[in-house]
């Protein structure tokens, strides 16, 4: 089968792991009422280019079991399962906004839309919203922040995801595999 081929989990592997070491060890860290707030870096990048590349369900699964992994490899407090729903559709939503809708490579401004509804999605309204529910910090203190991190970091993910899909990067990740 093609999407379960050794190259394919090869690739979807390494993309965990960078996710996890760009989390977990290459992230500016804000500190809001004794939690995690904020998180700016670049964790997200392969999550997001897994979903773009590979396809939506990759994405979900690279998002799930990168924030899986990375907690049990390195926990910032307890588990909360409420990340990894944000961390799984990270990698989904932008993944399907280009299967769904572009069926050619996507261009710069393509890919700047599509990784701009997911990460409004999740990291702008789905994260706050849960720190809010669960550890009782109010939205105002974490949303300017987050829209802040957000509008920095969509470009830069939409820059580096088309840097790598133009330099025939698309083509060797997704060719299919000849048996």
């Amino acid at each position: 089968m093609k999407y379960f081929s050794t190259r394919r989990l090869v690739y979807l592997s390494f993309l965990i792991g960078l996710s996890i070491v760009l989390t977990r060890v290459f992230s500016l860290r804000i500190v809001i009422a004794g939690v995690e707030g904020i998180r700016i870096g670049l964790g997200g990048l392969p999550i997001i280019f897994a979903g773009i590349a590979f396809g939506p369900w990759a994405g979900a699964v690279v998002g799930a079991i990168a924030d899986l992994l990375g907690y049990l490899i390195n926990p910032l407090g307890p588990y909360l399962p409420h990340f990894t729903l944000t961390s799984l559709l990270t990698g989904f939503i932008p993944g399907l906004i280009i299967a769904l809708f572009y069926r050619e490579k996507p261009g710069l401004l393509r890919l700047l839309l599509a990784i701009s509804v997911g990460q409004i999605i999740t990291s702008v309204i789905m994260v706050p919203v849960f720190l809010q529910q669960i550890f009782g910090i109010p939205l105002a203190v974490t949303l300017l922040p987050r829209i802040i991190s957000q509008a920095l970091t969509i470009p830069v993910y939409a820059y580096l995801c088309n840097a790598l899909l133009k330099y025939d990067l698309f083509k060797l990740v997704c060719q299919p595999v000849k048996n």
